[in-house]
Formats: C-alpha cells, structure tokens, sequence
C-alpha cells in the first residue's frame, strides 16, 4: 500500500479496508494480521461465505477488542454465496463462482474499498475479481493484497494461483514458493 501510495501520489488515511475472511484458519490468520494495523484502516469491511458460520463470532470478538484501544473503530460484516464449498466438483463450482461474482459486484461497488485484504479462502476470488472489473472499468481502482496461507509451504492453493495474476502484492511466508512464483514478495512469517 505505501508503495502504491507514493506510485500514485499522497493519499492520506483513512483507508476503507476491506477483508474477506474464510471458514477456519483463515479467518485465524487474517485477523492476526489485523492485528498489527493501524487505526488509519477503518472503516474496515468483512466479507464471508453465507454458509461460514464460526467466523462472525471471531471476527465480533476482535473487532470489540479492537474498539476498546481505538475509539472511532469502525466495521461492517458482509455475506456473499460460497463460490466453492469443499469437495465440489468442478464443473459446478464455475457456475457457482461466477454467481458469487455477480453478487460480489455489486457490494464491491458499495464498499468501493482501497485496498482488499484475503488469504486463501475461496470467498476471495469473486471479490477480488469484481474489483478488479470495476479498476479495469474506471470505476473505482483497488489494491488487492493477497497472502497465502502459512500452511502452503511448497504448492500454491486455488485461490492462490488465481489471484498471484489478478493481486497488486502475492506475499508468501516460504523461500519455496518465492523461487516458484517471482512475482511473489517473500516476508518470512507474518502470521
């Protein structure tokens, strides 16, 4: 982001942040992430899959503690159909992926965030797909940060080798998946 920032010219906080949290680890790591943000990153907007039913909570809980070191704390929660459950075939998950891209566009729209934030649910690519469409129509121009999962060591996950084309930073947490993927920016462990 701060690269971006001086690419593009000054932009000064705060920024509309907007996170796409995933059923389990993901929404683990994600808000560990969240975690070491300033409060320039507000409001902050989380997307879930309709049918991931333990992240609300997570994410509640975090954001009460958050309020209670940042006052003007602000989020909102977001649900959008699965685009792919578990073990589903493949054929089918195209056309479920491309109505949760439909019913992603127009909520991207809404939010008209700056930067995206996700790590590897599969929530995240409609998302980061209709943010882009709207950058590529000029309608609002995103930052999409993506970061792989800490337990993907040698191979990329789906959503990973999806967006390592469409995100504006690929973070990885392995030396493996750097010497892999060149477009990748490797921090070590960050989560």
């Amino acid at each position: 982001v701060l690269l971006y920032r001086r690419r593009r010219g000054r932009r000064t906080p705060p920024f509309s942040l907007l996170v796409v949290a995933g059923s389990g680890g993901h929404t683990t790591e994600i808000l560990r992430l969240l975690s070491c943000l300033s409060e320039s990153y507000s409001p902050r907007h989380y997307v879930l899959a309709d049918s991931d039913k333990m992240s609300e909570a997570k994410i509640r809980s975090f954001e009460q503690k958050r309020a209670e070191k940042f006052s003007k704390s602000q989020f909102s929660l977001d649900r959008i159909p699965r685009s792919r459950e578990v073990r589903q075939s493949w054929i089918s998950s195209v056309v479920t992926t491309l109505y949760s891209i439909l019913y992603s566009l127009p909520l991207t729209y809404k939010r008209k965030p700056d930067v995206i934030l996700c790590n590897g649910p599969g929530t995240c690519v409609p998302v980061c797909l209709s943010a882009f469409l709207l950058g590529l129509l000029r309608i609002k121009r995103t930052v999409i940060v993506y970061v792989e999962s800490i337990c993907r060591v040698e191979t990329l996950s789906l959503s990973g080798k999806i967006l390592y084309y469409f995100s504006d930073y690929f973070i990885v947490q392995w030396p493996d998946l750097k010497k892999k993927y060149p477009k990748s920016v490797y921090l070590g462990r960050i989560v």
